[in-house]
């Protein structure tokens, strides 16, 4: 097997394992969204996170210092993307069934594959191209645009897969010279640091006089948590961070347009969260979209093993 096959094999396998982490950590979001602001939610899940990072991660790197960077306004920059990505997504997640919201942000992966080829310089041949407009398809009957289906939620998770594409963009620029291990640091101290300004401006509450989930998850006021739900913060934390861990060694080892079609994983874990945790189940229209998409994704990862299997001729 070549260095590049391996290669991708390795990126596509932490692909997957972050695709994994990132569900665990969608249900978790869903869960609280109905009591929590989504700022605090967001700030303790980051601080969990971190310690986690520096209890099991860091000491592997023998006194290394994480946080020295060759290019730090790139990472903090990746940084907001990562949060602007999140954010959008889980004010989204708030109004919308979890199946839904990862159908509609799957746009991601023609995101990834069009910043790949006019940012990245990479080649994305003609079948792919086929598979993900058809994934798009899927997309747009899942969100039935000028129908009473149609919620304006359902442009958060698009705008989300747009900062996430970006986010892909600069790991893909700055892995030459940084780490995984730093990326990750650098991701949650700008996750902090927003969640704390956030928090600041809107934590008291006042201008919660909306009903829509996705708002008032956003200008909720700021409470203690339950202690009840603390195994929900602790496992999102740890979830999210070993997450951003996964996909920035993933974006490092392999090209975007190969890792993006791992994420349709996502999708059959979401229907299988949707049913068992929130007793939610898509209509009839919406599931053949979701089929499309996975279906899309499916052929792309067969594609990719075709191609693996010729090189290695």
């Amino acid at each position: 097997m070549s260095n590049l096959q391996s290669s991708h094999i390795m990126g596509a396998a932490f692909g997957f394992a972050s695709v994994c982490c990132f569900s665990l950590n969608d249900v978790g979001i869903k869960f609280l969204s109905g009591g929590y602001p989504l700022h605090q939610v967001v700030l303790i899940r980051s601080m969990i996170g971190l310690a986690v990072f520096l209890a099991v991660i860091a000491p592997f790197h023998f006194g290394k210092p994480l946080f020295r960077s060759q290019r730090p306004w790139k990472l903090i920059l990746r940084g907001l993307c990562a949060v602007f990505a999140n954010m959008a997504f889980f004010l989204g997640l708030a109004a919308l069934p979890i199946a839904d919201a990862v159908a509609i942000f799957f746009v991601s992966p023609l995101v990834i594959s069009v910043m790949s080829v006019f940012i990245l310089g990479e080649t994305v041949g003609p079948r792919r191209w086929a598979a993900i407009a058809i994934g798009l398809i899927g997309v747009l009957i899942v969100i039935r645009p000028g129908t009473d289906v149609f919620q304006i939620a359902s442009l958060l998770p698009i705008c989300a897969a747009i900062g996430y594409g970006y986010l892909h963009m600069i790991t893909r620029q700055v892995r030459e010279t940084e780490s995984a291990a730093t990326m990750t640091l650098y991701t949650l101290f700008v996750f902090i640091t927003v969640s704390v300004v956030i928090g600041l401006a809107l934590g008291h509450g006042r201008f919660d006089g909306y009903a829509h989930e996705s708002l008032t998850f956003l200008l909720r006021a700021w409470h203690w948590p339950e202690l009840s739900d603390m195994w929900v913060f602790g496992l999102i934390g740890v979830a999210s961070m070993a997450g951003g861990m996964f996909v920035s060694q993933a974006f490092r080892l392999s090209d975007a347009a190969f890792i993006a079609p791992m994420e349709y994983v996502a999708m059959p874990l979401a229907l299988f969260w949707g049913v068992v945790v929130f007793d939610t189940w898509p209509d009839g229209l919406a599931l053949f979209g979701m089929v499309l998409i996975v279906g899309s994704g499916l052929f792309l990862v067969f594609r990719e093993a075709q191609i693996a299997r010729r090189e290695n001729i």
